[in-house]
């Protein structure tokens, strides 16, 4: 199987310019075999793509822009399929291939297709385990000092001093006088 990259290597547009770049450097990057199939220098690559791109995946002028993508004569999609794939760790199963061994897509293959972890990250998971196992340990033998203000000790508050909320009026107001409290006590 062969990935074909449908590009134009004459575009005035840097936008699509960007968006092959970024295809071909993943592909690169990723030692992901691939063609790139130049629209603007073969007239029979740009016809070729224009006939084999799903009727429901054109956009609404009717005509591809580059890049599209291609597993052999199978239509994967075009750069926003590709970009959420990328996203999602799913480059591989977008274009059809199988993704390498230990790779977090082939992970996540693996517990879709069968429900649980490959034995390859089982260790894996199992050091995970025995780290935080550790780390609970170290943190059962630490001593956590107090703050310095929890280490004074507080007065004794009377029902009197108790903290009531402050209102703006109140704080425009005159202290309460012994005699104030006393006719509060009376009623």
């Amino acid at each position: 199987m062969v990935i074909k990259v449908f590009i134009a290597s004459q575009s005035g547009s840097t936008a699509i310019k960007k968006k092959q770049q970024d295809v071909l450097g993943f592909l690169e990057a990723n030692k992901i075999e691939f063609k790139e199939m130049d629209i603007a220098a073969n007239e029979d690559n740009r016809k070729w793509m224009r006939e084999n791109v799903p009727g429901e995946k054109r956009p609404q002028n009717g005509i591809p822009l580059p890049p599209q993508i291609f597993n052999d004569e199978l239509y994967c999609g075009d750069f926003e399929a590709f970009f959420n794939a990328k996203e999602d760790n799913g480059v591989y199963a977008f274009l059809g291939l199988a993704p390498p061994p230990g790779s977090k897509e082939a992970h996540q293959a693996a517990i879709i297709q069968n429900g649980e972890v490959p034995e390859s990250d089982k260790g894996d998971l199992e050091n995970i385990g025995e780290n935080e196992a550790e780390k609970d340990e170290e943190s059962v033998h630490q001593t956590v000092e107090p703050e310095e203000a929890e280490k004074e000790e507080a007065e004794p508050v009377t029902e009197d001093e108790e903290e009531q909320p402050v209102t703006e009026e109140e704080d425009e107001e005159e202290p309460v006088t012994e005699e104030d409290e006393d006719e509060v006590d009376e009623s």
